[in-house]
């Protein structure tokens, strides 16, 4: 029966382009006919997996457009097993997933962009393991693959360690912007090294011109910006396990590896010839306004550090690819620290487990489920299995060999910190030390604060 049902939903794809079932579900590339697409992968999934008759619940932070992608690749897979799939959201849907756990009306899938939150709730009982052979799938497809199994593994009730959380959907952080054209009328080429780009940094100035824009502004989160330079940083001058110390605060924020990570931020950032407006600029500059040196005549500067969903606040109608470009935010050529990768992403757990949860978490390991919202625009993966043709346009696809060819992922520091940390203290102390404050005195003000947590 449930072969009968997936064929004939494929047959009407290919037929009109939209499959159908129960009237709802409707597939936006035709099965088969798209060579962007994996579709064997696809064949395969819907062949060994019959859930029809089954409901899954889905609960995520995804509204809006989104909403609507995710729900494009959703499709798929209620039209690959015949499950009846419900995916909602909230505004404040890191408050109702706790609500609902607690509660005992859990969704079967939780998906969110809080690791710290995740493993708040497999700590308390609330969520099921995926189990080491999902773990060891996600080390050997996944590049980086250590990085993203370790990013999903928590203590349990019982304080024992495994993995709980696949993750899905990536952002990157790693990126240089900056004017091709300016480069190319200066004569200057991409780093390759951060040996290169700090070389190209005193090129500019020698020049004459100003090569970086950097803004902290950016109201009640105002700092923010400094902290993703730290993590940065640290990332390229020690090991990841510094970091991971770091973030667990079993590496105290005032060690001489964690304050080195503030001083190379500096280094860029407290230069008055590296920042355009000087370095008492930095910390009043909002982050929003600050590309846009890039792009005026002259140029106020030649380089802006920031992830990639910046080009949101570029001048109106500057096209990625033509009028503005990037770079992978390179490491240190001298450091044998590969090529590290800082970002964030969603991840999805079981809240509520039974068969049809148990398959789409297999769902989410198959390329289709990636290439489906990565031709749609806005999905990054690590996934190493994909066709990296199905990014909706070049500058994806040159963010998802990024990914792909990272050597380590590590998720955003401050996010994984406690709150009054991550989100408040080391904030505060690096609009602090922008301003000149000493980066030992603000890196122990940012340990007591943290102190005074326990």
């Amino acid at each position: 029966m449930k072969k009968t049902i997936a064929a004939s939903l494929m047959a009407l794809a290919v037929s009109c382009g939209v499959a159908q079932a129960d009237g709802h579900i409707k597939l936006k590339y035709e099965p088969g006919k798209d060579a962007r697409f994996t579709w064997s992968s696809y064949d395969a999934f819907a062949n060994a997996t019959d859930l029809s008759g089954q409901t899954l619940t889905i609960f995520g932070p995804w509204r809006g457009d989104d909403q609507t992608l995710v729900e494009s690749m959703l499709d798929y897979f209620r039209a690959a097993t015949g499950a009846d799939v419900k995916y909602s959201s909230s505004e404040n849907y890191e408050q109702q997933i706790v609500i609902d756990t607690q509660a005992g009306s859990p969704p079967n899938i939780a998906v969110l962009p809080q690791p710290g939150l995740i493993a708040d709730l497999a700590s308390k009982g609330l969520l099921t393991p995926l189990g080491e052979a999902s773990a060891s799938w996600m080390r050997d497809n996944y590049a980086a693959g250590q990085s993203w199994v370790d990013l999903g593994t928590y203590a349990g009730k019982d304080g024992k360690k495994d993995f709980y959380a696949f993750s899905y959907k990536a952002d990157l952080k790693s990126l240089v912007w900056y004017s091709p054209e300016n480069f190319e009328d200066a004569g200057y080429e991409v780093p390759t090294s951060m040996e290169e780009l700090k070389a190209l940094t005193d090129k500019i100035v020698a020049d004459g011109d100003t090569p970086w824009c950097i803004g902290l502004g950016s109201g009640g989160a105002t700092g923010w910006p400094a902290t993703d330079w730290t993590e940065e940083m640290l990332l390229r001058t020690q090991t990841p396990d510094v970091y991971d110390g770091w973030v667990d605060n079993s590496i105290k924020f005032d060690d001489p590896r964690i304050v080195a990570a503030i001083e190379e931020f500096g280094a860029f950032a407290r230069n008055d010839k590296y920042v355009d407006g000087g370095a008492a600029a930095v910390a009043t500059t909002d982050f929003r306004d600050s590309p846009k040196g890039l792009f005026s005549s002259p140029p106020k500067c030649f380089m802006h550090r920031q992830a990639s969903f910046i080009p949101s606040f570029f001048p109106d109608g500057t096209k990625v690819g033509e009028d503005a470009d990037f770079f992978y935010f390179p490491a240190y050529a001298s450091k044998d620290l590969g090529k590290p990768v800082l970002g964030a992403g969603t991840l999805a757990a079981i809240a509520k487990d039974s068969p049809a949860a148990r398959a789409f978490i297999e769902w989410l390991k198959t390329p289709i489920a990636h290439e489906i919202w990565m031709a749609q625009g806005g999905l990054l993966t690590a996934l190493k299995g994909v066709n990296t043709d199905a990014y909706a346009n070049a500058a994806a696809k040159k963010q998802g060999e990024i990914l792909l060819n990272a050597t380590t992922f590590r998720f955003d520091g401050s996010d994984l910190m406690p709150g009054k940390i991550g989100a408040g203290a080391f904030w505060t102390g690096m609009v602090d030390y922008a301003g000149g404050k000493d980066a030992k005195a603000v890196a122990s003000d940012i340990q007591k604060t943290w102190d005074s947590l326990n």
